[in-house]
């Protein structure tokens, strides 16, 4: 069985590889369950998850092979992605654009998020192709993930710092990476 938080952070082309738990469109929120080796519905108060907001307006998961380690402010988890495409199903490993980086605290530790667009252009939801272009093109889009997170676990869970570009989005999977 596939260990998908072991898959390497970059395809065998160079590219950067997004793991989707939750699909765009879905509220229940699922996670990688690492003894199981498969995904499941994030368990809360003995049932299931399901953010009580909206559903999540992308998909989300995880950069393979990095770890947001908690001794340097991290939380602990993998750095996640949001990938700015139709739905894509649980488990999916997708090659990724980074266009962007979403900087949040989550209880005072680092919850920093990739923001991408797929590779494969037909996937595509949006024409920008770097952080430039999505702030003049598709600032409507940062405005809805600022409210996304910042309600989605109950208000005061989560502080916005920020914004930054595909580079620095490129230098946070660099920084959390995984070395053998």
């Amino acid at each position: 069985m596939m260990n998908h938080l072991t898959l390497p952070s970059f395809s065998e082309n160079g590219l950067l590889q997004g793991v989707v738990e939750i699909p765009a469109g879905t509220n229940t929120k699922y996670e990688y369950n690492t003894a199981l080796l498969q995904f499941q519905p994030d368990i809360r108060n003995g049932k299931p998850r399901r953010v009580d907001f909206m559903s999540y307006p992308v998909n989300y998961g995880f950069i393979p092979s990095t770890k947001m380690v908690k001794d340097r402010g991290g939380d602990g988890d993998p750095l996640d992605v949001l990938i700015l495409a139709e739905h894509i199903p649980t488990g999916t490993v997708v090659e990724v654009q980074p266009i962007g980086l979403l900087l949040l605290k989550d209880l005072g530790e680092l919850d920093h998020k990739v923001l991408a667009i797929p590779v494969d252009t037909e996937k595509r939801i949006i024409k920008a192709t770097n952080w430039t272009e999505f702030q003049r093109d598709y600032s409507a889009i940062r405005h809805i993930l600022e409210q996304f997170f910042l309600y989605y676990d109950g208000l005061g869970t989560m502080t916005i710092m920020g914004w930054s570009d595909e580079h620095a989005a490129i230098q946070e999977v660099k920084k959390w990476q995984l070395v053998d």
